[in-house]
């Protein structure tokens, strides 16, 4: 790919060489790494405004610190490109997120600069403190370990458990809090409002610039003066901000907040910081999308715009040619506003996930029934298991990998309980290009597992529209459709709600060689397969099962007892899924056949497209006309040998 990186950018492939540049250099350095990523993120897609908001902190990190010696742990990972152009891989930059290429997020397998493997946001903190304890343990008393998370990752538990450890076991660790009031969406809670009152006080941060001056130009004077010091700074915080102590309460010693976007000066503090000993947080102020100033005006839009048009900011998109389907987030966005217009009961619950789930679209048209929880899954299915038992019935839409987070609370807080919680699971299946740790692999194994618990999978927008309001009937108890990224197949998809038995599943086509059997919107491509298989002389039938709990036990004695070959189709995990419950309930009810299941093998998938993915585990739609090929042929031979006999 003929883009070619700045004069001194082109002289760096590692840190090592970063270092041989004077402070003077650095921001010419910052400059054309920023330039880079938009060059190539502008012709490859990708995650943007993160990457540019943290070009400055990334330099100077790796300028400072001896990387990889000295630890440093991304969070989440949307803002590590630039952290991955100077780290070995500005040459192989251009395959980011491409099938087989670098992945989006930073990756132990792939540098040894990537420390920890990360994807989803708040781990940083506890990662890096294992790390500092590890290296304590091992008597690698000077190695530093830098925990880098941002504001809104800062609002999950996980981030404030690893806070609250790193500050007892008071080991050489450095938290870098990335504050631009962003996530995904603008972020929002009570830790938003405090880091925002920090950053607004003009008294406490004149103070403190005083504080930090006279702690520089005492400290050559020896112990006693850093801690005179230390005690008035501890004093002016609890005096000018009553708040202001939160980090210090949990024993870590409080810097900032700083301008994330000087990097000369982030490099003397790095410097400084480095020597000083225990827990320490540095706070930076950062703006998201810097650099590019239609990223900075629109922070949503430009997370992660697809391509576009560099010099105009013109976000590039294929025109199509008449009415096309929808998302199926926009789908489940516009009808769960339809059905509270009609039932006052219901509520629209997210973690931080707003514009990717389309709760966006309730929360504007009902500011008071739908609430962004802010990145925290757990507390969003125990807040709304609270909604549920005041009568209430909340719609908590959580991407599927991010489900993972919230199990317990799924079990012990609505399931045991048995609440009317609906579970709107986005990004079933693969989640294409975000790689293994955004794929929706799991769900339906884990949530079929789970007492009370309903598990459905709609095969187009009209299945998912019904779902969603038989989901909020009386009685229902807890309640999970899962759906997957992108679009349906349904252009004229505002079909009229209809109630759908629960357990009830339905026969797309009958046929007499094989029965096919899915769940879900790989449905289709079984539909495509049958057609190609009926036009080769073949004869298919094709049930969709819609529901994976209850199963529809009457239609799968209609299989069993006229079918002795069986294919099950699911994106999502072979073990424990779909196609197990099948299994199950052949033997239960004692049934021989030989049975199939495609899905998603028991490996990590990496990135790529969803129709590479699917190829790469053949359930796209020519692996299941493949499978079903071999089948008629041992259906065939098996029964010329009956004849011969």
């Amino acid at each position: 790919m003929d883009i070619k990186p700045g004069e001194l950018l082109d002289q760096i492939e590692f840190p090592s060489d970063l270092r041989k540049f004077s402070e003077d250099d650095l921001t010419q350095i910052c400059d054309e790494l920023r330039q880079y990523i938009i060059d190539i993120v502008s012709v490859r897609g990708g995650h943007f405004g993160a990457s540019l908001g943290v070009v400055e902190l990334t330099v100077a990190l790796h300028y400072i610190f001896d990387t990889p010696y000295d630890q440093l742990v991304w969070d989440v990972g949307h803002q590590a490109y630039g952290h991955k152009i100077i780290t070995g891989r500005r040459g192989a930059f251009h395959t980011n997120r491409v099938y087989k290429g670098l992945s989006g997020f930073p990756k132990r397998e792939e540098s040894e600069y990537d420390t920890f493997g990360v994807g989803h946001s708040s781990t940083s903190i506890s990662a890096a403190t294992g790390m500092a304890v590890a290296s304590d343990y091992k008597g690698e008393k000077d190695r530093r370990h830098i925990a880098v998370i941002g504001d809104g990752a800062m609002t999950a538990g996980l981030a404030f458990e690893g806070l609250n450890h790193a500050g007892y076991v008071n080991k050489d660790v450095l938290v870098i809090l990335n504050d631009n009031c962003m996530s995904i969406d603008p972020n929002v809670g009570a830790l938003k409002q405090y880091l925002t009152d920090i950053t607004t006080s003009h008294t406490y941060n004149r103070v403190k610039d005083e504080v930090w001056n006279l702690l520089g130009k005492l400290s050559h004077f020896g112990k006693n003066a850093q801690e005179i010091v230390s005690k008035v700074e501890s004093g002016i915080k609890t005096s000018l901000l009553n708040q202001s102590n939160l980090f210090e309460s949990l024993n870590f010693r409080y810097f900032g907040p700083v301008d994330g976007h000087d990097v000369v000066h982030l490099s003397k503090i790095l410097n400084d910081l480095k020597d000083i000993p225990g827990p320490k947080l540095l706070h930076c102020v950062t703006v998201k999308g810097k650099g590019y100033e239609p990223a900075e005006i629109d922070q949503t839009k430009w997370h992660a715009p697809g391509l576009f048009n560099k010099h105009t900011g013109e976000i590039l998109k294929s025109v199509p040619k008449g009415p096309q389907p929808p998302k199926y987030q926009d789908v489940f966005g516009h009808t769960v506003v339809e059905l509270a217009e009609k039932n006052a009961k219901i509520m629209g619950v997210t973690p931080a996930m707003p514009s990717g789930s389309s709760m966006n679209i309730m929360m504007e048209a009902m500011p008071d029934r739908a609430f962004d929880v802010g990145i925290a899954e757990q507390h969003a299915v125990t807040f709304s298991a609270g909604l549920a038992t005041q009568g209430l019935i909340p719609f908590c839409n959580i991407y599927s990998s991010f489900m993972q987070r919230a199990y317990d609370q799924v079990v012990h807080d609505v399931a045991l309980q048995n609440l009317n919680v609906v579970f709107c699971l986005d990004r079933g299946g693969f989640a294409g290009a975000d790689g293994p740790t955004h794929h929706g692999a799991y769900d339906l194994a884990f949530m079929r597992c789970v007492p009370n618990m309903i598990v459905a999978a709609p095969m187009n927008e009209e299945e998912l529209r019904n779902l969603m309001y038989t989901s909020q009937q009386d009685d229902m108890g807890p309640f999970t459709i899962r759906y997957p990224r992108g679009a349906g197949v349904m252009a004229k998809w505002r079909t009229e709600l209809k109630y759908l038995e629960v357990g009830k599943g339905r026969r797309i086509c009958e046929g007499e060689d094989v029965a096919i059997l899915t769940i879900g919107h790989i449905g289709n491509y079984a539909v495509k397969a049958c057609t190609e298989l009926g036009k080769e002389g073949f004869n298919p039938a094709h049930y969709d099962m819609r529901f994976v709990k209850p199963l529809d036990e009457a239609l799968l004695h209609e299989v069993f007892k006229n079918f002795n070959k069986v294919i099950t189709v699911e994106d999502g995990c072979v073990i424990g899924g779909m196609g197990s419950a099948v299994l199950e309930f052949m033997a239960d009810n004692g049934y021989t056949a030989q049975v199939k299941r495609m899905g998603i093998p028991d490996a990590v998938i990496e990135h790529g497209s969803q129709l590479e993915l699917h190829t790469q585990c053949g359930f796209h739609p020519e692996g299941i006309m493949e499978t079903a090929r071999g089948m008629f042929q041992e259906n065939q031979h098996s029964q010329e040998g009956l004849m011969v006999g």
